[in-house]
């Protein structure tokens, strides 16, 4: 047992970080929108796993400093059989189920399944959205909507009106029947009454079946309001009910600070949309912030991060960490390197995920730059940590003629020793 390192094996595990996060950044970014979280986290860290292994292994037979010239002479094909499913399978399943985990509801924390849409419907409407762009932004939205969702719609002037109650939209047939209802909306003369319009929504919303399910608003205007809202943004607080709001060719005024006020206050996001053709996109941002809590990866759009959440994403990357170190020993069929890399994962996630924590903010290019710097760390620390814990070599068993044990490598003459034992699993 003995403290040392490969070095080879360090530059070759940063070098298959480098190349597994380049690999898996691709396929993240080019797999389908509709597929699973946990597939799509599954396969980013099997392929991270995949390439460290394979850059390990190699590193080991140019130089094999960590488990032995034992191995390296008669065990290779082992570890190439091993080489996948110790590394890209098992990570596959560990990352699903980590992200599978961290997709659920903790604390006070709801998914969002009701969306309620407040559309302005007032006089001013005629001239900023001429077109009655903001009818067919919410039909998009609504096309996107799968079996899970539920939307509601209110419009609004100087008085308010619960358009349609929550109505599920899972099917072709059940989203034709909302367009049918935004279809027969009509353009009031009247004012912008921001309180009767969060009265209606309060209103549907706490008269709504299932109310476990996570709800949020969209509130779209293009005017400022001089209602009191206090009130019933005390409600929604209270609720952890969250209003994205949109403003609509509104320039910096006080409508716009209000509206920043009412997203900001909610833990929402307030969206300035200069062209009526821009709403679209505006809606299609606010439905991203919907189901999007990765391990890997935050929305910038989305609210803040709970803190458990923070927490989960460094427990989560602990876990990789020890997984992947474990792997790597299954790999090379040694449970000493299994042991060392191990307790280098737990240390490496540890790092891995506090990086991240600090680093996320949803800007795609930096967060990109972080998640290498975490893949980076993880793969060296892991490398690195046969200084700490000790390893042995894999040894070449076998008995003799005579029964006994005969280790060449063990005995350190190339002849036969009585006392040699296999550091295999």
């Amino acid at each position: 047992m003995q403290r040392k390192i490969n070095m080879l094996l360090l530059l070759f595990s940063l070098l298959g970080a480098a190349i597994g996060f380049a690999i898996g950044e691709v396929v993240m970014l080019t797999l389908p929108e509709d597929w699973p979280s946990y597939v799509v986290v599954g396969l980013y860290f099997g392929i991270l796993a995949l390439s460290i292994g394979l850059s390990c292994l190699i590193a080991e037979l140019v130089s094999p400093k960590l488990n032995g010239h034992s191995w390296r002479q008669r065990y290779v094909d082992i570890s190439w059989k091993l080489l996948v499913p110790a590394t890209l399978v098992l990570m596959f399943v560990i990352g699903a189920v980590l992200q599978l985990i961290y997709s659920l509801d903790f604390g006070d924390t709801k998914k969002v399944r009701d969306i309620v849409l407040v559309i302005d419907n007032s006089g001013s409407m005629l001239e900023t959205d001429p077109n009655n762009d903001r009818f067919e932004a919410a039909k998009g939205l609504i096309a996107e909507m799968d079996k899970e969702k539920r939307v509601a719609i209110v419009t609004f002037a100087d008085t308010a009106e619960l358009l349609m109650p929550f109505a599920n939209v899972g099917t072709e047939e059940q989203k034709s029947s909302v367009y049918g209802v935004i279809d027969t909306i009509q353009v009031s003369d009247g004012g912008t009454n921001y309180s009767a319009a969060l009265d209606q929504a309060l209103a549907v919303i706490k008269e709504k079946e299932f109310a476990e399910r996570g709800t949020m608003v969209i509130l779209l205007s293009d005017g400022f309001s001089e209602s009191n809202i206090t009130e019933q943004i005390s409600e929604f607080q209270s609720q952890n009910i969250a209003i994205h709001t949109i403003g609509l060719k509104m320039g910096y005024d006080q409508g716009v600070i209000l509206l920043q006020e009412i997203a900001e206050s909610t833990s929402g996001k307030y969206y300035d949309v200069s062209k009526s053709e821009g709403l679209a996109d505006a809606f299609q941002n606010i439905y991203m912030t919907i189901d999007n809590r990765m391990l890997h990866a935050i929305n910038a759009n989305a609210p803040d991060e709970h803190s458990i959440y923070k927490f989960l994403r460094v427990l989560s990357f602990v876990i990789i960490g020890l997984t992947l170190g474990i792997a790597l020993g299954l790999m090379f069929d040694n449970r000493f390197l299994a042991l060392s890399f191990g307790s280098g994962g737990i240390v490496g996630g540890l790092i891995s995920g506090l990086i991240l924590n600090a680093g996320l903010s949803g800007v795609p290019f930096t967060d990109g730059m972080y998640r290498l710097i975490a893949a980076l760390v993880l793969a060296a620390v892991i490398s690195l940590f046969t200084l700490v814990v000790p390893v042995g070599e894999r040894k070449n068993t076998r008995r003799d003629k005579g029964g006994a044990i005969e280790s060449p490598v063990a005995s350190g003459r190339g002849g036969r020793g009585k006392e040699g034992r296999s550091h295999g699993f």
